[in-house]
């Protein structure tokens, strides 16, 4: 095992002027799980291929341990990839698709045999060595290319959005299994989805990246709890977190008819950039309902008036998706509600935020005012 740095790594494709992935400076530990998450065009997966040696770096270096392995071929970085597509040759069993780099490697018969029934008995695959991956399901498959990577006994695990061929609960299940597995493994592991969920649920620590750049590196809980700038805000959290641009007003901010306390600093800051507004992030779970079929009345209404277009019944929870008038505009809102106690299409629910769980961020450049 050991620890993987990025110093500065830049990949700038042939023909374009701006660079996937921008001097990226990024420090994972030995032994650490970390998710490298974004949309589409991020430059996630180049990050990995950079890392892998199948993508060349134009700018900085790379690390693995204290090996500077920046221009070193793939077979030569002590690496394990596991494909999005599994990669499995059809016409070989999985015992030895599983031994088959060690093969290769020249590794005695009885090693590789020895190693490969290691690995299939922890990803619960004893019983399949003989057959072919037709024969397979594709969460089987799976660890198959797993065990591959495994019974290499590599410095770092790289994976490429392993999970995004499997249906909805199979990728749950086994999710779950990988992250225990590195666990029990203790190999330092960097795994690309475009899944934040996946993000939050498997990594030690999440790397946020947009347009190239690094946006957060922190655990799950603090990028939840702090996200640094506008993008983390939204991107991260299923449903996304409402933003919503309000004008600054004495001691805080207008949220409808009430005024939401913001910490004086934050206020000063947004002033400082020259902002008359801020933008106020609230998550789903932390509006309370102050009127409506949603929550008990107290009083007279308060807050925002929302009013309700779809409801999402989950259960044990609801999701109001609706819309209010926030600033003399119409503003898209999702509100977390009583499951059994969900209001129904059309109807108005009053909401305010919940004191101490506002996130603000200038409007103007988008980074973290509040603590």
């Amino acid at each position: 095992m050991a620890s993987v740095t990025y110093d500065k790594a830049t990949r700038l494709y042939p023909g374009s002027k701006k660079p996937a992935v921008d001097a990226l400076q990024l420090d994972i530990a030995d032994g650490e799980f970390l998710v490298l998450v974004g949309p589409s065009g991020c430059g996630k997966s180049t990050s990995l291929r950079m890392l892998a040696g199948l993508e060349d770096v134009n700018g900085g270096s790379i690390r693995i341990g204290d090996r500077d392995v920046t221009h070193l071929p793939p077979k030569d970085r002590d690496i394990a990839m596991v494909f999005q597509n599994y990669a499995l040759y059809p016409h070989m069993t999985v015992a030895d698709n599983m031994g088959f780099a060690l093969k290769i490697a020249g590794v005695n018969k009885s090693e590789i045999r020895q190693r490969v029934e290691e690995a299939a008995k922890m990803l619960d695959l004893t019983d399949f060595l003989d057959r072919k991956p037709k024969a397979l399901s594709g969460g089987q498959r799976q660890r198959v290319a797993m065990g591959r990577a495994i019974v290499r006994e590599p410095q770092v695990f790289l994976m490429d959005e392993p999970l995004s061929n499997l249906d909805a609960k199979l990728r749950v299940q086994t999710r779950t299994q990988i992250a225990s597995l590195q666990r029990r493994l203790g190999t330092t592991t960097v795994y690309v989805t475009h899944d934040q969920v996946e993000a939050l649920t498997m990594g030690d620590r999440v790397a946020v990246l947009k347009d190239g750049l690094l946006q957060q590196v922190d655990t799950p809980r603090t990028m939840y709890d702090r996200p640094a700038n506008l993008f983390v805000a939204g991107f991260i959290g299923s449903p996304a977190m409402n933003l919503v641009e309000v004008p600054i007003t004495d001691g805080g901010v207008k949220f409808g008819n009430s005024v939401v306390p913001v910490e004086r600093e934050a206020l000063q800051a947004a002033a400082d950039k020259g902002d008359r507004t801020v933008t106020v992030g609230v998550r789903p779970e932390h509006f309370t309902v102050v009127s409506g079929e949603g929550g008990p009345a107290k009083g007279e209404p308060s807050g925002v008036a929302v009013t309700v277009n779809v409801v999402e019944e989950l259960g044990a929870d609801g999701y109001v998706y609706g819309t209010a008038e926030i600033g003399g505009e119409q503003k898209d809102l999702v509100v977390r509600v009583n499951g059994r106690q969900v209001p129904m299409k059309g109807e108005t629910l009053h909401v305010v935020p919940q004191a101490g769980e506002t996130h603000v961020f200038s409007t103007s450049t988008g980074t973290r005012l509040s603590d």
